[in-house]
């Protein structure tokens, strides 16, 4: 059965995912579809992984590396002051990994609380590619720019 990972793959593999940033060795780099914090992106393991624990370790090691490699793309263009990441797979058990930027202008409350817990998610700003195009096109030009690829 294919799960969203699976559909949102698909959709940019055929250039119908405004939200997809680029691809990258490992997988699709997409927008996350709620916008709180300006730069959240989703890295989706591409072929599609049940898990983390379910790759050999030079696809471990290259989903890593992206990984952080969006990390530090959100550090320089967005002006974020830390980055969290998440695997989490539960609801949607297929690797995917949400790469979020926070920033030192959140709410002392909101700043040290995970992301999930301090924002609301089913009301947040949704994904726009009128305001959110400019951020990603910053992100993969950084990322296709980038030398440790």
């Amino acid at each position: 059965m294919p799960t969203g990972v699976h559909k949102k793959i698909r959709a940019a593999e055929a250039g119908q995912l405004p939200a997809a940033i680029c691809r990258l060795p490992s997988g699709w780099l997409i927008a996350g579809d709620v916008q709180h914090l300006r730069g959240y992106c989703v890295l989706l393991h591409d072929p599609v992984a049940k898990d983390l624990n379910a790759l050999s370790i030079p696809e471990r090691t290259r989903y890593a590396l992206d990984t952080a490699r969006v990390g530090d793309a959100l550090l320089a263009v967005v002006g974020a002051y830390r980055v969290n990441y998440e695997i989490w797979g539960n609801l949607d058990p297929a690797l995917h990994t949400h790469i979020v930027p926070r920033f030192a202008n959140e709410s002392d409350k909101l700043r040290v609380l995970p992301p999930r817990q301090g924002y609301d998610w089913d009301h947040g700003p949704a994904f726009d590619l009128a305001r959110d195009g400019e951020w990603m096109a910053r992100v993969r030009d950084y990322l296709q720019n980038d030398a440790t690829t």
